[in-house]
């Protein structure tokens, strides 16, 4: 009998380089692996469409398809993290100078329940005071799971015709949180500016205070095919985690990146956020991490119950001091 045929789609990472160009296998396993897709159109591919056999997804919406009872499994592998200060946008004609300012506003979102929104809601509202039921809210598209929202949450949804941007310029929202950064900012737009000036000096603060460097996404596989193949997740958490250490030893080659002042920027990186900031499985850390996101979202009205972590994801234990081989 030969290996099984699975999909997996993720993003286009160094992490992932391995894998993705057959260094590292799968044990068991002939993998497809599709880089090629936009995040939130392989989350709403996997999420809706049931697509791949394996997907790295939106840790928000992941959440939600469970708790809405979707057929889905997950492992503690985190592709994605990122500090999401970087990402507030406020109109420079607004007043708007500091958190506090935001209470009463309407901000844009390109999704309510995106993981990158969902942090920065969570962290406004509990590192600034700025409860996010104060806010009204419009989003630009639809949620990648759908939900019933709290019915005392200021919510709307843009036509078609309208866009984040656009409105921001405009004046016509006062501020945009998003995933990424948006193009009148890059543009050099004098009606848009960004709430934190010193964003980097933020998020180490907030590192330093809570520990979290936030989990955007997570490793979701099809429950049907954990039922069939009960050994692929620890075969695919360990093929994953030997191509990210695979990945992190080629990015410590300061040539790898044409930046003058790369190799500092690693060493800053490590001094902060520790030798291995992308680490998998659920640690400590990574415990933290994920309750505290999945508190925000029972805070926000999207999950109906705390879900434990362990439910969440599979076990990729392969017993106390196992795992290695004698020569």
């Amino acid at each position: 009998m030969g290996n099984i045929h699975l999909t997996l789609a993720c993003g286009d990472y160094e992490i992932v380089r391995a894998l993705k160009e057959g260094a590292v296998k799968v044990d068991g396993v002939d993998l497809t692996v599709l880089t090629d897709i936009d995040s939130s159109t392989r989350h709403w591919r996997f999420l809706r469409n049931r697509e791949f056999d394996v997907a790295e997804v939106s840790a928000s919406s992941y959440l939600l398809a469970r708790d809405t009872g979707q057929e889905l499994e997950g492992i503690p592998v985190f592709l994605h993290r990122r500090f999401r200060h970087e990402f507030v946008f406020v109109n420079t004609k607004k007043g708007i100078k500091s958190p506090k300012d935001l209470i009463g506003k309407r901000i844009g979102v390109k999704s309510f329940q995106v993981s990158a929104i969902l942090w920065m809601r969570g962290i406004l509202e509990h590192e600034y005071g700025v409860p996010h039921k104060s806010i009204h809210w419009f989003s630009e598209i639809d949620e990648d799971v759908e939900f019933t929202p709290a019915p005392d949450l200021k919510w709307s949804r843009l036509r078609d015709d309208q866009t984040l941007e656009d409105m921001l310029v405009a004046g016509e929202l006062d501020a945009v949180l998003h995933s990424d950064i948006i193009d009148p900012y890059l543009k050099g737009d004098p009606n848009v500016a960004r709430l934190f000036d010193d964003y980097k000096a933020e998020e180490e603060r907030y590192y330093k205070k809570t520990q979290i460097f936030p989990i955007m996404h997570v490793m979701g596989i099809k429950r049907e095919i954990v039922e069939q193949y009960p050994w692929l997740p620890v075969n695919l958490y360990k093929a994953l985690d030997k191509a990210k250490d695979i990945g992190m030893k080629r990015m410590f080659n300061p040539r790898i990146a044409p930046l003058a002042w790369y190799r500092h920027a690693m060493e800053e990186q490590n001094q902060l956020l520790g030798k291995d900031p992308w680490e998998y499985g659920l640690t400590d850390k990574n415990r933290h991490n994920l309750e505290t996101l999945i508190g925000y979202s029972h805070e926000q009205g999207m999950l109906k119950r705390k879900w434990p972590v362990e439910e969440l994801f599979l076990s990729v234990s392969q017993g106390r001091k196992r795992g290695g081989f004698r020569v």
